[in-house]
């Protein structure tokens, strides 16, 4: 299924899947031709279907497939069963108590109560996780969805504006800048007087782009919450206006089901500071699709004998049902043999006046092993040395994880929801077609 005017770029790639066999097309204006793909509208499909339900009755075990973003790696496909992703990701938790919800229905039954629907913009692409899982978990809610066509700040707050938007999904840095940029640009262009909130997931939200939100919206909610494909929800913190992440990472409340586990998969109880691996166990995926090495790296049974998905992430207990999440463990750095995880460094640097956006990895060091190489987009008509930007993430983070190479670039690669490419920065920082000093 695919907007029509998509047609031409599916049919240049449609032959390399023998197995796709039909194509139905949303009808739009554009006019592209939809012939050589034999494809049927939207509308017509529809009106051709019997009105007898000629499939099986809906499962528990039904299987729900998302892919993951490929941060590290090829992307992969999760799968779900529909139960175990309604509680773990599907507002099947009351977010307040934390407790199940006592059926799949409680939600739609509150919605049908509720005489003025929340309108709730989705701006990241829908193939991305968190974005599907807004959309449904909105749907159960009986909330309006508003959502994008491509990602143009000045549109989207005209959008919000025109549609009286509460509540927007983003996807950290990647567009909460461009955005906040536009609204410091022209303050009073837009009516923004309906939004009440801010919700980010899947990439870094930095404490200097949430301070600017917050000036221009002094009573906002912000939330970050924390997960991945593979394990659900895991956590969710609030923005405070100046707040300082003082433990290398944002600090958030755990949520249901999850632990942390040490190198011998033994539970980190809570008041123990050791890092760890984050997991979680209860409702968890069944593993990946056609992968059983992959599965049995990340579906691990702990020494308690339970099963939890351990995506990668490092974490520590930080207080009473608090924990500080470091990131992820694959693409951290190891210095002098002090682990250095890059989105702490990122934060730093991204409250620098003259840096857009950046991405940090460690390179090889003959010292050290390896050292903090810094990837990064200037402010149009700004710039700044390596020793600016030592002196400046000294204020924020301990000295031996400050950059110690500076290698500039017009426009720092993401993924379409606005992922890091890791892969894509090491190589770049190893080649040195982009290094400045260091």
């Amino acid at each position: 299924m695919f907007d029509q005017e998509y047609a031409g770029r599916l049919s240049a790639v449609a032959d390399r899947s023998p197995k796709l066999k039909t194509f139905v097309h949303i009808e739009d204006n554009s006019g592209a031709d939809v012939a050589a793909l034999g494809s049927v509208g939207f509308s017509d499909a529809i009106a051709a279907q019997s009105t007898e339900r000629d499939f099986a009755e809906r499962s528990a075990d039904d299987i729900y497939v998302i892919y993951t973003g490929g941060t590290t790696g090829m992307p992969k496909g999760v799968m779900w069963r529909s139960e175990d992703i309604f509680f773990a990701l599907g507002q099947g938790i009351d977010a307040l108590t934390g407790e199940r919800v006592s059926s799949e229905f409680a939600r739609a039954e509150q919605a049908a109560q509720s005489e003025t629907p929340l309108i709730f913009c989705i701006i990241p692409p829908l193939m991305h996780g968190a974005a599907q899982i807004a959309t449904l978990s909105q749907w159960f809610l009986g909330s309006t969805l508003v959502v994008v066509r491509k990602f143009d700040p000045e549109e989207i707050w005209t959008l919000f504006a025109a549609e009286g938007v509460n509540s927007v999904l983003i996807t950290g840095d990647a567009m909460a800048r461009p955005l906040v940029d536009a609204l410091d640009a022209e303050p009073d262009r837009w009516d923004l007087s309906q939004l009440v909130s801010v919700s980010s997931s899947a990439a870094l939200f930095s404490q200097s782009v949430k301070d600017r939100y917050l000036d221009q919206f002094p009573n906002l909610i912000i939330t970050d919450s924390i997960g991945s494909t593979e394990s659900g929800f895991n956590g969710l913190t609030y923005a405070s206006k100046g707040a300082k992440a003082t433990a290398g990472g944002p600090t958030v409340a755990a949520g249901r089901d999850v632990v942390i586990l040490d190198e011998e998969l033994k539970i980190i109880p809570d008041g123990d500071h050791r890092i760890g691996k984050l997991g979680r166990g209860g409702n968890i995926p069944l593993g990946y699709y056609n992968d059983p090495v992959k599965t049995a790296e990340t579906f691990v049974i702990a020494a308690d004998g339970m099963r939890y998905a351990v995506s990668g992430d490092s974490a520590q207990w930080a207080g009473p049902g608090q924990m500080t999440m470091l990131g992820r463990g694959s693409v951290s750095i190891n210095s002098g043999g002090e682990k250095i995880f890059p989105e702490e460094v990122e934060q730093a640097l991204k409250a620098h006046p003259a840096v857009f956006d950046c991405t940090v990895i460690g390179v090889s060091d003959e010292r050290w092993g390896q050292k903090v190489a810094a990837v990064v987009q200037f402010r149009d008509g700004h710039v700044a040395t390596l020793a600016d930007l030592v002196d400046h993430t000294r204020t924020h983070i301990a000295g031996y994880k400050v950059p110690r190479e500076l290698h500039v670039v017009e426009v720092i690669l993401r993924s379409p929801s606005g992922k890091p490419d890791y892969r894509w920065a090491k190589e770049l920082a190893e080649s040195g077609t982009a290094k400045v000093e260091g």
